[in-house]
């Protein structure tokens, strides 16, 4: 008996659209952020790692609402909103921000773009950032799973989408 895969807000994009290729469409669909899908670098790279939990914060949209939309679409029970645990992502510019304290630049689209993952030189230049320095990243879309490491180790964030295409993401170490 072959057993799928239950779609929880811990699944993996990845795992999800192998499992179940019909459900690609309806996660571009949800929100055009998930376009970026159809990019084969993308898909195996941050796809591999990124969960629904994630992907409904580069969305926008609440992580219950994502999960059960897909869970409908192959027969599955809906989740409650308990189960969800949304990911909160700072766009407001907070009272911390100041661009003299940018103290580390890291632009990581050419990464992306060669199929590599950033996320381990990001944790290390994260734990070494003094208190009060700001460090940027400059990214091609919104990199939840690494702003939730950085959360992790107690660096606040905050994220400026200049375009469909174009995010900054600041850390700070208080």
């Amino acid at each position: 008996m072959e057993h799928k895969l239950i779609i929880t807000p811990k699944t993996k994009i990845l795992q999800l659209i192998e499992t179940y290729p019909e459900l690609e469409e309806i996660l571009i669909g949800v929100t055009p952020a998930f376009k970026r899908l159809k990019n084969p670098l993308l898909r195996k790279t941050i796809a591999k790692v990124t969960t629904l939990q994630q992907a409904a914060a580069i969305g926008n949209v609440k992580v219950q609402d994502l999960v059960n939309r897909l869970r409908h679409e192959v027969g599955q029970d809906t989740i409650s909103e308990n189960e969800a645990g949304e990911v909160n992502i700072h766009y407001d510019c907070p009272e911390w921000f100041d661009p003299s304290k940018i103290t580390r630049r890291f632009d990581i689209r050419a990464m992306l773009e060669d199929a590599e993952m950033p996320i381990h030189q990001v944790m290390a230049d994260l734990k070494a950032l003094p208190a009060d320095e700001i460090y940027e990243i400059t990214s091609p879309l919104l990199t939840v799973p690494l702003i939730e490491k950085a959360s992790g180790l107690g660096l606040d964030h905050w994220v400026e989408q200049k375009n469909e295409d174009l995010f900054l993401i600041r850390f700070i170490k208080k």
